[in-house]
């Protein structure tokens, strides 16, 4: 698969300390000191994530901030299948997955919205995507300094590489709520990554090359727990990852249309303030902080890092998100408000390697 040593890296690790307060904070008893588990994540991530597929897994605000010295910058993993990163424009399709989302509606300003989703998610999500590349933003911008057809562990890229595309005029691409059967209660990585597959095929995506920029974001409906997510065994918001990984629970998912990138976002309000509700914006105002937080950071990691670990890892497996989780707000490279054209979305600064930090924004390479 050509993932890195460190992160098919398993230990075993206590689930104590910081991950056991996450556990609190999601309102589930810590496990026993002594109950250890299988954790692929680097030493002083987050406890209880056991699975080395969750690439990127953003992690519980508990679990803490999991910025990495300056002098740990991110490398080129050499690529996966021959894809490293997203070299064309980023196209992002929401996929609505299960019955539970409810009835199907437009409102306004053309947004599916959907009367299962209490907290509005949909449309934020929607929002989120479409505002992507509008109003001059920069953020996006962190993302284009990486590159793919470098020398695997490179970690600068010289003029004239394939760099990250940046997302003009918004990377929404399509909705679909798929209603045709309820969602599963605790989806494996199997049933996502099928998902993610099948989505393709019904936005017509039916090639190698017409996968190539994309990803698919599979949304699960509040109540579900898809591969553990608000469940003691999760610890984490969201994770991105291919259909073609082997470690996937229940296997990889097969694809007649080439490689698939998808990404696991649960119903992230259901975590609270664990995944980032008010993170930036008090009240009603920062309700949502969490959603455009965590789905801005899979995002970022899928267009560096599309079949992980082929992309931008640093020395320890961390992707370019990981490495800005819940690092505070504001500043040059905290949380906070970046403004598109269909709104202000709170967002996480993401690393760059130009300045062994993170930034909220970068000039667009090209």
């Amino acid at each position: 698969m050509g993932i890195s040593p460190t992160s098919r890296r398993m230990r075993l690790r206590a689930l104590t300390g910081l991950g056991a307060l996450a556990l609190a904070a999601a309102g589930f008893a810590a496990a026993p000191a002594a109950q250890a588990v299988q954790d692929d994540r680097p030493a002083g991530e987050f406890a209880g994530q056991p699975h080395p597929y969750r690439h990127g897994a953003h992690p519980v605000k508990e679990a803490g901030t999991s910025a990495k010295p300056a002098s740990n910058n991110l490398k080129y993993g050499g690529g996966v299948d021959g894809i490293g990163v997203t070299t064309g424009a980023p196209k992002v399709y929401l996929v609505f997955w299960g019955t539970q989302w409810g009835t199907q509606g437009t409102d306004a300003n053309g947004y599916t919205t959907l009367s299962g989703d209490p907290k509005g998610e949909a449309v934020r999500a929607q929002q989120l995507f479409k505002g992507l590349g509008t109003n001059g933003e920069t953020w996006s911008g962190v993302m284009t300094q990486y590159c793919e057809g470098v020398a695997k562990g490179a970690t600068s890229c010289p003029t004239g590489s394939a760099h990250v595309g940046y997302p003009t005029g918004g990377a929404l691409a399509g909705v679909w709520v798929d209603s045709s059967a309820a969602a599963p209660g605790q989806a494996t990585g199997n049933q996502l990554a099928a998902e993610a597959v099948k989505a393709a095929g019904h936005f017509g995506n039916t090639t190698a090359a017409s996968n190539r920029n994309v990803q698919y974001v599979v949304l699960s409906p509040t109540g579900t727990h898809p591969d553990g997510f608000n469940t003691p065994s999760g610890g984490f918001c969201a994770w991105h990852d291919w259909n073609g990984d082997t470690t996937l629970t229940g296997g990889a998912a097969p694809s007649p249309y080439g490689d698939v990138a998808f990404t696991n976002d649960p119903y992230v309000t259901d975590m609270g303030t664990s995944c980032g509700q008010n993170y930036v914006n008090s009240g009603s105002a920062g309700t949502l902080d969490g959603v455009t937080i965590v789905y801005g950071h899979e995002y970022s990691e899928t267009i560096t890092d599309q079949n992980p670990a082929g992309g931008w890892t640093d020395a320890t497996g961390y992707e370019n998100a990981d490495k800005c989780s819940w690092n505070g707000v504001g500043g040059t490279g905290g949380a906070q408000n970046v403004a598109f054209a269909t709104g202000s979305f709170a967002m996480q600064g993401t690393w760059s390697n130009g300045v062994s930090g993170c930034q909220v924004s970068h000039a667009i390479v090209h």
